[in-house]
């Protein structure tokens, strides 16, 4: 009840299609009242004309046929609302209760004997007079029968019509339904303005609402380019100093120095290392922030692994990991040549990272449903279920790894991804030697091969030449 009351507080629509249908069952019920009333006065008056027309038909000749005529006939239906014509006269007739001879020409309601009775009254000729009555109980009850066959209309009505007001009511803010649906699916970094697409129309009351979001959305977008622009300003100005000082820190090791001093002095360099390491995912990820004008291209995905791998294996050598390429089939992706290096280096960096020493790192393709995946599986600890969705915050690292990071990485694969209309997902790996792991998967959108592959069914062999 508390969650029907809610809704009702909060949906306009629900609300004016309430409203409505409780406007159109009032007027239906005010309009059902007065026809009501209506067909019922109608009905008395048809009847006075009935009875007034058999009272014309009654004449001083035949007032004596036709008084013994209502007195012998009594209808099949309705008996009790049977017309009697009865001359009025101080005597007595059988069966027929006494009308004073001293009423008045015209129709008038009287109640004779507990009973009450419309009656017309004529003088067909001097000292002769007549009535024509009918009981007032049955003419109100055929007159009711009568005034409620009118309602059948509304009572049938009422119902379609408070329908109707629900489908025009839903149909009028489909197109509202339709812009909040196109906005929940943009993806977070599009502060675009808004449009309508399609033939839908927003109410004109609508209109200064969507016109003051737009400006707002104007205002965030510059604000936020603002930030990105002091943060790509700040680690540019950075990067000159931090390399200058590594620069001095490399002739400084050349130097003699005490073991302490030595110590000292490699805790600094890998200090500076890794603000330097910290410097450069900045300087990344507010380029890749800001390049939402890149036109779409293709790429191999065989030469962006030969690159990464060029770059990467010394330092998975160093740290004794096996890493390299499973499968021989080449595919083509919708990227830029930039995007699709930068995300396969920062997901293969992370996995060589936290892959323990002996451990292995695989990166393979898998096609299906006309989509492609990167997949890039690592004999690592893993991370928890209930932190993988936080992995891909700004500056978020999974405690207790004894790792050194920006936590940076995988939030740009995530911008880039999210960009070119990528998905990245995590799981366990699956080793067939039942080792554990992590395993990252970059699904691409559909594309049409490119013309040159058009031939070759959009794969051809890998062939890597190994790597010195």
């Amino acid at each position: 009840m508390d969650g029907v009351k809610r809704r009702l507080g909060q949906s306009l629509q629900l609300r004016l299609s309430i409203w409505l249908a409780i406007a159109v069952l009032l007027s239906a019920v005010a309009a059902g009242v007065f026809s009501f009333k209506a067909a019922f006065h109608e009905a008395n008056e048809i009847q006075d004309l009935q009875l007034k027309e058999v009272a014309a038909l009654v004449t001083a000749n035949n007032v004596q046929f036709m008084e013994g005529g209502s007195m012998r006939y009594v209808p099949d239906f309705e008996a009790e609302a049977k017309v009697v014509v009865q001359r009025l006269s101080n005597r007595s007739v059988q069966g027929l209760v006494n009308l004073p001879p001293a009423l008045p020409d015209g129709i008038q309601t009287l109640t004779l004997n507990g009973r009450e009775w419309r009656i017309v009254v004529r003088t067909l000729a001097p000292g002769v007079r007549v009535g024509v009555r009918q009981q007032t109980s049955d003419r109100n009850e055929i007159a009711r029968n009568s005034a409620v066959a009118t309602l059948i209309p509304f009572v049938v009505l009422a119902p379609v019509f408070v329908g109707v007001v629900f489908l025009l009511v839903g149909h009028m803010f489909k197109p509202l339904r339709r812009l909040a649906s196109e906005l929940d699916a943009r993806p977070d970094h599009d502060l675009s303005e808004i449009y309508v697409t399609g033939d839908a129309k927003l109410p004109a009351e609508i209109i200064p609402f969507l016109v003051a979001n737009n400006r707002l959305l104007g205002r965030v977008a510059e604000s936020v380019a603002l930030q990105r622009r002091f943060v790509a300003d700040a680690a540019h100005e950075l990067r000159s100093p931090l390399t200058v000082l590594l620069l001095q820190a490399e002739r400084l090791d050349l130097s003699e120095m005490s073991s302490q001093a030595r110590e000292r002095f490699t805790a600094l360099r890998t200090g500076l290392m890794r603000t330097r390491a910290l410097v450069e995912q900045l300087l990344t990820l507010a380029h890749v922030q800001e390049a939402n004008d890149v036109q779409a291209s293709q790429t191999s995905v065989a030469q962006a692994f030969r690159r990464v791998l060029e770059d990467l294996i010394p330092i998975a050598q160093a740290r004794e990991i096996d890493i390299g390429v499973s499968g021989e089939a080449d595919v083509w992706v919708p990227a830029s040549e930039a995007d699709l290096g930068t995300m396969l280096k920062n997901l293969v960096d992370n996995a060589i990272r936290y892959t323990p020493s002996g451990g292995r790192v695989d990166l393979s393709i898998q096609s299906a449903d006309s989509r492609t995946s990167i997949v890039v599986e690592d004999t690592g600890p893993g991370i928890p279920a209930d932190e993988r969705d936080r992995v891909f915050d700004r500056f978020y690292r999974v405690l207790g790894t004894g790792q050194s990071g920006s936590g940076l990485g995988l939030s740009i694969v995530q911008t880039i991804a999210t960009r070119i209309g990528a998905s990245i997902t995590l799981g366990d790996a699956t080793w067939a030697d039942g080792r554990g792991g992590l395993r990252f998967t970059l699904t691409f959108p559909e594309m049409d091969p490119p013309a040159a592959l058009a031939d070759s069914d959009h794969k051809r062999p890998m062939n890597f030449e190994p790597i010195a």
